[in-house]
């Protein structure tokens, strides 16, 4: 039997610090800790995000391209406030010092429900 292939180590999920408790078009976001800051804001590439929110709460997401969209896991803010599983647009990308400000856009619409067969 051959030798199982070594576990390979999942992409890092890079720190995001939001401007408020949740997304709306026009919010914004820090990303932090990318190697290649400038690179990025010019060519952003799909990663995963944990987002940190101004109330403390945090949640993971998906940063994909080709359009530029942000999914956000659910979750709870500070206040108790339940929300579900979104997806937005992503308006832009701007390089602050070692840091790449994220602008959201529209929220996209959810996803049809599953059919039941």
């Amino acid at each position: 039997m051959p030798p199982a292939p070594p576990p390979q180590n999942p992409p890092p999920a890079y720190q995001a610090l939001c401007s408020h408790t949740h997304l709306f078009p026009g919010a914004r976001c820090r990303l932090q800790g990318l190697p290649h800051p400038e690179a990025f804001a010019t060519t952003p590439e799909p990663i995963d995000i944990h987002l940190l929110f101004s109330d403390g709460t945090a949640a993971p997401a998906d940063l994909r391209t080709a359009p530029a969209s942000l999914t956000v896991a659910a979750h709870t803010t500070a206040a108790g406030t339940p929300l579900d599983e979104s997806a937005w647009a992503v308006k832009g990308f701007t390089l602050e010092q070692d840091e790449v400000e994220m602008t959201i856009g529209a929220r996209a619409p959810s996803p049809p429900p599953d059919a039941a067969g």
